[in-house]
């Protein structure tokens, strides 16, 4: 991380930083305009979604705070209290209503006596079925303290029973990270309470978070607005809900696996239809139905926002046509009888009319935005040409469910491009660009130099030109990340990008760039994907593939050597190959010549990856023992890259 020189030109450099903070809360007139005209195309008369939203409403926490066993914070649910009243000029109007509704927080009835939301604890939604026993859990949040509280409030003011069964409808933190906060170990090894989910969800969930997990999370810390602060110039939630808790992080290995459409399960007495949906919002992902109900628990697939068809955190790219193709197959199965479709986020939707109408229309966003970039990709356009022109129809723009509140055309169309033909565009000038540093400088060279750049920059912020002030001034923040007025300009026109962004993640993504261009890198709470359930629950083979992607590659270059390894505790044995400058295991077996055999229980290995226990403190010990060469086990553990999670993201 560069720090900020004064050291030349420190008045002028004062004198424009304080000209840009005077202003950098308040929204331009080319932002007001812009917001002005999203407003005068929506139907916001229709009250429908409020109605929704407050319907069957039944209590909220009496504490707005929900802490730590420690009282440290976890989630405040009245964060979002301001938002209130019409729209700011420093906030889309569109993503304000939405974030209204999403603000709308407590216990509410879905279906008299039989189903129950606990909404606005967390960026997820938790659902409450009852059996016959007890309460059916669906999705119980981010971490343990909010799905506690949840439970609690169901308990205090409907019925206190026992949790009979847990359903996690896929792989995201959101929706299984407060498993423990519903069920408790003992629980868990008793195997009484039936704990569903679909196929590869526990591999997926720990994968994602584990091995991609440090700059996913970092870019997560940008995208659900962690960063910066909650205010009518700050983040107004994520738009597919608020934002995240953050507490402990848990999972559970399911007890029944969904891998089929239909699969019949009964879970406490309730018949449900499961359906396997892998691959769209999810790498591994369900929806099921109650038909005694005439309910479906449409998880993500079906939301009140557009999705993502790639997340901005990062992930891999999700496929419209398998999204449109899962509705669809809802619609043709149910359609005909359904009464409620409730899902992992947002508020439902009652009524047979209703439900199908909106199936149909997010059905045919997600099959729009797929099929129109094909065609157009087939003309010839690429990916930016075909992103900047795609529009919806209005059939179903003007709805408010296919909003880009979280996904949003741009980004949806770009991803539907990656997934069919990737980074490239064919265009042999792209095959090899430089680096952004190097870019800069030479963009700032052809420009002549920053002192141009700068003013030209400043020319087009003060004629609402920020898309294309916000390039070419990344390129002198690239090529100077020393230049604070470069930074304070591009901060500008970001702000004013994320005033007007209708999507809840980019207005987050603009102004935490902002932000940290005017403030520099700053740690704040954030989720802990890397959790201690998490780290203990990895399968053998993922571990080792995280081992694998922490070795220093050129470092290792030289090296060639086989450790074996045996963890007694678990009755596992494998064998790491480190060679050309890469990391091969083999489990079940050992080499013959291997340069040394350790012996280490699974969990003295999870001691040290939390952090809990030193490999030096573990060794004095006696807790890992060595048989041969203990100079090549040191050699391992020294090629290990540690990864910093607050790196730079929008400076060198």
């Amino acid at each position: 991380m560069k720090n900020v020189s004064f050291s030349v030109a420190a008045i002028t450099i004062a004198i424009s930083a304080a000209s840009v903070h005077a202003a950098e809360n308040s929204a331009s007139e080319s932002t007001v305009q812009a917001n002005q005209q999203l407003k005068e195309y929506l139907p916001f008369d229709d009250q429908t979604d409020f109605e929704n939203a407050n319907r069957g409403f039944i209590a909220t926490l009496d504490d707005s705070v929900i802490k730590k066993t420690d009282g440290s914070p976890v989630y405040d649910t009245s964060q979002f209290d301001f938002i209130d009243g019409e729209a700011p000029d420093t906030a889309n109007p569109s993503l304000w209503r939405q974030s209204q509704l999403n603000a709308i927080n407590g216990l509410f009835e879905v279906v008299e006596g039989e189903i129950y939301q606990v909404r606005g604890f967390d960026l997820a939604v938790m659902t409450f079925i009852r059996g016959n026993n007890g309460w059916i859990v669906v999705d119980p949040l981010t971490s343990n303290e909010t799905s506690k509280a949840g439970l609690a409030l169901l308990r205090e003011h409907v019925e206190d029973l026992p949790i009979t069964g847990v359903i996690i409808t896929h792989s995201h933190v959101d929706h299984f990270g407060g498993t423990k906060g519903v069920i408790n170990e003992d629980d868990i090894a008793a195997g009484d309470i039936p704990i569903v989910a679909p196929e590869h969800f526990f591999e997926e969930s720990v994968s994602e978070n584990l091995i991609a997990g440090n700059t996913m999370s970092r870019r997560a810390s940008y995208m659900y607005g962690n960063v910066i602060d909650k205010g009518p110039d700050g983040s107004l939630g994520s738009g597919l809900g608020t934002t995240t808790a953050a507490g402990t992080v848990t999972i559970a290995q399911p007890t029944i696996t969904i891998n089929d459409t239909p699969q019949t399960e009964t879970i406490d007495g309730v018949e449900m239809e499961f359906l396997y949906t892998p691959g769209a919002e999810a790498p591994s992902e369900l929806m099921f139905y109650i038909p005694e109900l005439n309910a479906l628990m449409q998880a993500e697939e079906i939301s009140h926002t557009m999705h993502n068809l790639y997340t901005l955190r990062g992930a891999k790219v999700r496929s419209g046509d398998l999204w449109a193709k899962y509705i669809h197959d809802v619609i043709n199965r149910y359609g005909d009888d359904v009464e409620v479709s409730l899902g992992s986020h947002h508020w439902p939707t009652w009524g047979n009319e209703n439900v199908v109408e909106y199936w149909e229309k997010q059905r045919d966003t997600y099959r729009y935005l797929h099929d129109e970039v094909l065609r157009l990709a087939n003309h010839g356009e690429t990916m930016l040409e075909i992103a900047e022109q795609i529009e919806l129809p209005d059939s179903l723009a003007q709805e408010f469910y296919n909003r880009g509140y979280y996904g949003s055309v741009s980004h949806n169309a770009k991803a539907q491009y990656q997934l069919y033909f990737g980074w490239f565009t064919g265009n042999p000038s792209e095959l090899n660009e430089l680096p952004p540093e190097e870019e800069g400088k030479k963009f700032v060279e052809y420009a002549g130099g920053a002192e141009q750049v700068l003013e030209k920059a400043q020319q087009d912020v003060n004629e609402g030109n920020y898309r294309w002030a916000a390039t070419a001034l990344n390129h002198l923040v690239f090529a100077d990340p020393d230049n604070q007025d470069a930074k304070d300009l591009l901060a500008e026109a970001l702000t004013q990008m994320g005033y007007q962004a209708e999507s809840g993640i980019w207005r987050n993504f603009y102004l935490s760039g902002a932000k940290e261009l005017r403030d520099g890198v700053n740690e704040v709470a954030t989720p802990d994907t890397g959790s201690p359930d998490l780290v203990k629950g990895l399968p053998l083979d993922i571990y080792l593939d995280y081992l694998a992607v922490r070795l220093n590659h050129p470092e290792a270059a030289d090296q060639d050597f086989d450790i074996n390894f045996e963890m007694p505790d678990v009755d596992e044995k494998f064998t790491i190959s480190v060679s050309n400058g890469v990391m091969n295991y083999t489990i079940g077996e050992w080499a013959d010549d291997a340069a040394a055999s350790v012996k280490i229980d699974r969990a003295q290995l999870d001691s040290i990856n939390l952090g809990e226990v030193s490999m030096e403190e573990a060794m004095d010990s006696g807790n890992i023992t060595i048989d041969g060469d203990q100079t090549t086990v040191e050699k391992f553990i020294g090629l290990l890259d540690n990864f910093d999670f607050w790196f730079n993201i929008v400076t060198p």
